[in-house]
């Protein structure tokens, strides 16, 4: 089924994305498998307490799947506003693929971790010295930076394409701020495992994500005002 010609989150850019091509039924498809192994648990509860134990990985695996489907949205939104099936555009998206699939296992032992015992009260599955949880927070903040800067480069790729594109002066502003946001977040992740080699700081490496919700908030306003303003003086 094609797609509208206009981004409903983005008026006035052109959907280059047509059909559902192959490269997006397979990341489609990647994303499933993801979103699989983020199951709590694969087995019926044989049993009342075996259910309550169940559900208590449920938060967890919430926060997961929302930062799953975050990245995934992102994707959708590329497919769509530039169409783009080209050599380069493979190559990034299945190195982005990758990245998630590896993300995945540390998204959610960090999660079961830290959401559980936060609201059940439980341990952990099992004893952390205090260096093996700097090297789970460096691997979670540094999976983090790669799958968005892996997805960066994506719009960088069709940045550098903005001419074959055809661009007008409206979408190359839309594109640098999703350029901008993304590298954003990267540069979040980074910090957050820079912060996790550091004994002394490595509780600060939770906490640094805390910043990304308000920041990425201001910025979003920031933009949605110049562009508001672009299109009353274009109209």
């Amino acid at each position: 089924m094609t797609r509208p010609n206009e981004s409903s989150d983005l008026p006035g850019f052109r959907l280059r994305g047509g059909d559902v091509t192959r490269l997006e039924s397979f990341s489609d498809a990647v994303f499933g498998f993801a979103l699989t192994l983020l199951v709590v648990s694969l087995d019926v509860p044989k049993s009342f307490s075996d259910l309550i134990n169940t559900m208590r990985g449920f938060p967890a695996f919430a926060i997961c799947f929302l930062l799953l489907a975050l990245i995934w949205n992102t994707n959708y939104k590329f497919c769509r506003r530039y169409g783009l099936d080209d050599g380069a555009t493979r190559f990034l998206t299945c190195v982005m693929l990758f990245l998630v699939l590896f993300y995945v296992y540390p998204l959610k032992f960090l999660f079961n971790l830290s959401i559980t015992g936060l609201l059940f009260g439980a341990g952990p599955p099992v004893s952390m010295t205090g260096s093996q949880l700097s090297m789970l927070l460096a691997i979670y903040g540094l999976g983090f930076a790669a799958v968005y800067g892996a997805m960066a480069l994506l719009y960088v790729h069709a940045w550098r394409l903005r001419d074959a594109l055809e661009l007008n002066e409206l979408e190359k502003f839309d594109t640098r701020y999703i350029i901008t946001r993304l590298f954003m977040l990267t540069a979040f992740g980074v910090a957050a495992a820079g912060l996790a080699c550091v004994p002394i700081l490595r509780d600060w490496s939770s906490f640094i994500y805390l910043l990304v919700f308000p920041i990425l908030r201001i910025s979003r306003i920031t933009h949605d005002r110049r562009r508001t303003a672009y299109l009353t003086n274009t109209a």
